[in-house]
């Protein structure tokens, strides 16, 4: 069941902060003001036109289109594995779980049911991807206002996650692992991949959280910054279709591993009859900026429960599957060996006569770490999707900046924005 994190009790919301705009007349003595894309903290792709009445925020005004790539047009001209090379950079902060979640809508689509060992392994590295992005999000919020050292602690235990993306996948950035299927290969050395997550699991990354909470949650400074600050009630987030960390730090109770189970968070994943990996959803309702950190730090442990039940008990056998049809390109041994294999991934490669989806339409969509990360693929029974539109929690979440800041002062601005983690990559998609 999921539970409740509850920071010391009895802080109220600045009485000054709400309901501004129907409390207090335009005297047009009012300046504008662009908040960014220049400013570190919108990482030159967000820029915010704020109305300013002295210091406090009168009006913000959201704009977005500085990071523009075409990323759903794309779709339409790469098939279902080339697209992966595109998911993943929608969101460069964990881009595995962006290749998990496209093919798992592309597998919903042709009806595949992937083997045990690639449902753990993905799992195990969708985790990851979640931890890899609370990590920065945690550590950029201490950085936003001011603290240096608690990013650093944050950041650190990030490269070794790059490492294991570079282990599995020879890329560090962009691994571009999945497809369709399965995996684009088994792990180099299973040995070597478990004594890397172990280590990082057990002994980097809980000394680095402990470090960065014990850093700041009793920081006068932090604190005063964060708590009563940019709330979003239940009721707000429910009525503009928040999800993810935003979204349970005011109350709600959703999470698509619980709600929409998949991979092993559903699955009898060692095939022995085995219970579905056990973790809690934290839940707080206080709905500022502080509840929404305390949610992702809990969330980074409950990772790391989720890994540490599978780590161990990686099932064997292969990591493609093969349904009626050639769908999953063949071994790289079977290509070099036999003919079968050599003509299977010439056919998909070459003449891309192996793609034979149904004409159909599907929607997948994983609990990614910023919330529901959905692709919806439409197919005319060609190698390529004849559309593919993505439903990025960024976009979604990003509505609410606008609410959350009027009224607020200055100054409380990148605190907020920290707090709601937004990816520019998905809102220009």
């Amino acid at each position: 069941m999921p539970y409740t994190i509850r920071p010391e009790q009895g802080f109220t919301v600045d009485a000054e902060n709400t309901d501004y705009l129907s409390r207090h007349v335009d005297t047009g003595d009012r300046w504008v003001l662009n908040f960014g894309p220049q400013h570190p903290a919108t990482h030159t792709t967000l820029r915010l036109v704020l109305e300013l009445d002295g210091e406090r925020i009168a009006r913000c005004t959201p704009h977005i289109g500085y990071l523009h790539s075409g990323f759903e047009k794309l779709g339409e001209h790469l098939d279902y594995n080339q697209y992966v090379t595109i998911v993943s950079r929608m969101n460069y902060l964990s881009p595995v779980a962006n290749d998990i979640c496209w093919h798992h809508a592309v597998e919903t689509l042709f009806g595949i049911d992937i083997t045990p060992r690639c449902k753990v392994l993905r799992t195990i590295m969708a985790e990851l991807g979640r931890i890899q992005d609370h990590l920065l999000c945690v550590g950029a919020a201490a950085l936003d206002l001011g603290a240096f050292t608690g990013f650093l602690y944050a950041f650190n235990p990030r490269e070794k996650i790059y490492d294991l993306c570079d282990f599995i996948a020879g890329q560090r950035f962009h691994p571009d692992w999945t497809r369709v299927g399965g995996l684009m290969q088994d792990l180099p050395d299973e040995r070597v991949f478990k004594t890397m997550v172990k280590d990082f699991i057990r002994n980097d990354l809980p000394r680095a959280v402990d470090d960065l909470v014990t850093l700041v949650e009793r920081n006068r400074i932090f604190i005063d910054r964060t708590r009563g600050i940019g709330v979003l009630t239940k009721e707000q987030a429910l009525a503009w279709s928040i999800s993810g960390p935003v979204a349970r730090a005011s109350g709600v109770r959703r999470d698509l591993r619980k709600d929409e189970p998949y991979l092993c968070y559903a699955d009898n994943w060692d095939g022995q009859g085995a219970p579905a990996v056990k973790f809690s959803v934290p839940i707080a309702e206080e709905g500022d900026v502080y509840a929404r950190f305390l949610v992702r730090v809990e969330e980074i442990k409950q990772s790391v429960r989720i890994i540490d039940q599978l780590i161990d008990d990686i099932p064997g056998g292969p990591v493609n599957t093969f349904p009626d049809g050639k769908l999953v390109k063949p071994p790289k041994a079977d290509v070099y060996g036999s003919i079968e294999g050599l003509i299977q991934h010439f056919e998909l490669i070459m003449t891309n006569r192996g793609w034979e989806p149904p004409v159909a339409e599907a929607y997948g969509a994983n609990e990614t770490a910023n919330g529901e990360l959905g692709y919806y693929v439409v197919s005319d029974g060609s190698p390529r999707a004849w559309r593919a539109a993505t439903r990025p929690p960024s976009f979604i979440n990003y509505q609410v900046m606008a609410m959350l800041t009027e009224g607020h002062m200055l100054a409380d601005v990148v605190a907020i924005l920290g707090s709601l983690n937004i990816v520019a990559a998905e809102l220009d998609r």
